[in-house]
């Protein structure tokens, strides 16, 4: 600072008016902290000189890093909801399988999502490649009437 203050001291000034400032957008006071913790580092980094305007340019940091957690969270939100989808489609997939006899759970797995080709997969069901067709489609057929069942 120009004027013998230090960072420290000239944050402490305005701490009450920034502190406030991310509680309002972040809504809440941990948050809040976090982004006081951040603000007062980067006017350390930065070593703002301008005494006068400092509490214009604190706010529009603090503004600025808030907005930044807000985009953190956001993402954390989207891949929880990715996460619980994932897990719902799982638990339904296991439900519907459990509806399938061994050969039509075999055939659909090996068929449906390892693309297999029938030939490959009758000699594991013991069946011909006609027969793991169907039982591959009447698999399939009951998976899917049973993911709408959800």
């Amino acid at each position: 600072m120009d004027d013998g203050t230090t960072p420290a001291a000239a944050f402490e000034m305005h701490h009450a008016h920034l502190r406030a400032v991310a509680h309002r957008l972040l809504g809440s006071p941990g948050e809040a902290d976090a982004a006081m913790r951040e603000a007062r580092a980067r006017l350390e980094r930065a070593g703002v000189g301008d005494p006068e305007h400092l509490g214009n340019w604190l706010t529009a940091v603090v503004a600025r890093v808030c907005i930044d957690l807000l985009r953190g969270h956001k993402s954390d939100v989207e891949q929880t909801h990715e996460a619980l989808l994932a897990d719902s489609i799982g638990l339904a997939l296991v439900v519907a399988l459990d509806e399938l006899t061994s050969a039509e759970r075999l055939a659909f797995v090996l068929r449906d999502l390892f693309a297999m080709p029938y030939d490959e997969i009758a000699p594991i069901v013991d069946r011909s490649p006609a027969v793991t067709r169907h039982l591959t489609e009447r698999a399939r057929s009951l998976v899917r009437g049973a993911a709408l069942d959800f």
